[in-house]
């Protein structure tokens, strides 16, 4: 076998039927709406407004709210005047960074313009609640919700120099100089981002020195993944090695940040043989790629890979995200086939129960997955820049507006910042696979309801009797950590569940600090199916959950033994990690 084969590539892909099914079709002006709004926002807003509008008492009582309250701001802002330390009518959210410069306390104007726009915001609020249309969760509603949050956001006078205070006193300290250096990088973002401010300086970081440093070697390439092996840092190892199943939405390197920083550091010179897949960023010859390659062309031939290289019968997986799907997947596949070579599973940040998805719920409806299908048929993927906005629209303030500030506002060069960075090197998704992806996960749920089939095999996680050890994050926007916890209620084995500080990527990036917490049973407790009841019985502990897991995984790994060696004659070392397809 060639170094470029896979033991489970299969044949030619065959060109599947769209995989949407008989979603139903969204009426078009000539691809507008596509093109437009092809997650149907506007369409979202404009229901519930009609909603509201049906409900004119509602509405009639907060306009009458937010009259009142404009009206009283002058006797408020007087107030505030003769005395600094009096109450806002208004709370501020101590948490909102937007408001930390000291005008917004101490100088009457920009006083009551705050307190103008939290009313604005309470205001808007009230007229959504005003259009609900009654039953929990219902789709226009959360999208409607996402519209004018952004709406609010984005009319928040610290987006606007004149009612920014600290732009002004900047402007005013550089002489002017700020302006004319944030409207010049404003036309360069417009130009060369459209329109996306930059956050962050990723020359100031090089992959495969300051990230992504860990050394190792690429020991296998197919067309989908590469397979680096790292080097051992103990004299002596577990005998079960590990073998790592990242996202495939991101470059794999958030779980090797940087030295220090890096998970996969933290289980070396803890005594694991690590390897990981790393997956090449799609292009348009990988559009047919779909779920089944890359089942057997990723996880499948990793554990192949492993297995012959160290000789081991059991491999520990670790995993991250979608690649936490996969590897669930991957050993309800394994169980089915009667293949127990995996020992053990971890699942960081998973979302295995789709039912309450989160605020990525809102972007896969059928409407839109239909028009999703429609844009990656023309190009064959998913352009890594939907993705990045779709991300950074769920949460704006954070990731985009912040940026408007000190980018437009004050003409600071962005800071250099590693997570940022690997969030800056996002990837594409091709077409089949996604599709598919969305459809059968976040749409029809199929994997927790065991309807799922994946080379022609269905799969029931009810029958992966495996020690599980799963972590969510309490500030986790993308898998709600109460819904990462059903996989407690799921597999058929032992399930430990961490919930951690941190988030979506902060929970993972999570080595010991001061800061750091998280919150578990004792080991033996048996888990209730509920998240909330489960987080009363729980203990919170200082520290990272990286030392709870090693705890966890080391009665579990085996014993100690020499170090397998790098590569084999079969898998022969074919460069330095960390190889070539992260930098595609």
């Amino acid at each position: 076998m060639s170094e470029e084969e896979s033991p489970h590539m299969t044949a030619e892909p065959k060109t599947p039927k769209s995989p949407l099914g008989n979603l139903p079709q969204m009426p078009t002006l000539g691809g507008l709406r596509e093109r437009v709004d092809p997650v149907g926002f506007l369409n979202a807003t404009t229901q519930v407004a009609r909603r509201a509008a049906g409900n004119p008492g509602q509405v009639a009582k907060a306009t009458t709210r937010f009259a009142t309250t404009a009206a009283m701001m002058p006797l408020a802002t007087f107030d505030r005047m003769l005395n600094p330390k009096s109450v806002p009518p208004i709370p501020v959210n101590p948490k909102d960074r937007r408001f930390v410069d000291p005008s917004w306390e101490n100088n009457p104007g920009y006083f009551a313009l705050r307190q103008l726009y939290l009313a604005l915001g309470i205001y808007v609020d009230e007229l959504l609640a005003a259009g609900k249309n009654g039953g929990e969760g219902d789709l226009a509603d959360q999208k409607a919700a996402m519209t004018m949050r952004l709406a609010v956001e984005a009319l928040a006078p610290t987006n606007f120099l004149f009612t920014n205070p600290g732009a002004l006193v900047k402007a005013f300290q550089t002489g002017g100089r700020s302006v004319v250096d944030g409207a010049r990088l404003a036309l360069e973002d417009v130009v060369e981002r459209g329109g996306r401010p930059k956050k962050v300086d990723r020359e100031a970081f090089v992959v495969g020195k300051d990230l992504a440093a860990t050394p190792g070697k690429v020991v296998y390439r197919n067309n989908l993944v590469e397979i680096i092996q790292y080097t051992p840092q103990t004299e002596q190892v577990h005998e079960v090695p590990m073998l790592v199943s990242p996202p495939w939405i991101n470059k794999y390197y958030i779980m090797d940040l940087a030295p220090g920083r890096s998970l996969f550091e933290w289980a070396i010179k803890h005594n694991r043989t690590l390897f990981t897949l790393s997956y090449r960023n799609p292009d348009a010859s990988m559009r047919d790629y779909t779920f089944d390659n890359y089942l057997q062309e990723g996880p499948l031939t990793g554990l192949d890979v492993v297995e012959s290289i160290t000789g081991a019968k059991k491999i520990d997986v670790l995993a991250l995200c979608l690649g936490g799907a996969m590897a669930s997947m991957t050993a309800a596949y394994l169980q089915a086939k009667g293949d127990d070579r995996i020992n053990t599973l971890t699942l960081t940040n998973t979302l295995l129960d789709y039912t309450k998805p989160g605020e990525l719920g809102t972007v896969v409806d059928p409407a839109t997955l239909k028009a999703l299908e429609k844009k990656m048929s023309k190009e064959g993927f998913l352009a890594s820049e939907d993705m990045a906005g779709t991300f950074d629209m769920l949460r704006a303030n954070d990731l985009i507006f912040n940026y408007v500030v000190s980018r437009w506002l004050q003409g600071e060069p962005p800071s250099a910042f590693d997570i940022l960075a690997w969030n800056e090197d996002s990837t594409r998704m091709p077409a089949a696979m996604h599709a598919t992806y969305l459809k059968t996960l976040y749409h029809e749920n199929r994997l927790a309801k065991g309807t799922m089939e994946l080379a022609g095999v269905e799969l029931d996680l009810g029958k992966v009797d495996l020690d599980v050890y799963v972590v969510g994050t309490i500030n986790d926007h993308i898998v709600p950590w109460d819904s990462s916890y059903q996989a407690v209620n799921l597999f058929g084995g032992d399930v430990r569940y961490i919930l951690s500080s941190g988030g979506h990527i902060a929970g993972v990036v999570n080595p010991p600090t001061p800061k750091a917490w998280y919150q578990a049973t004792e080991p033996g407790t048996e888990m209730p199916a509920d998240p909330k009841e489960w987080r009363e019985l729980t203990t919170k502990h200082s520290g990272s959950w990286w030392e709870d897991w090693t705890k966890w995984f080391v009665p579990r790994a085996g014993k100690m033994v020499a170090p397998p060696p790098m590569g084999n004659d079969k898998y022969k070392v074919l460069g330095d990690a960390p190889g070539t397809y992260i930098f595609g």
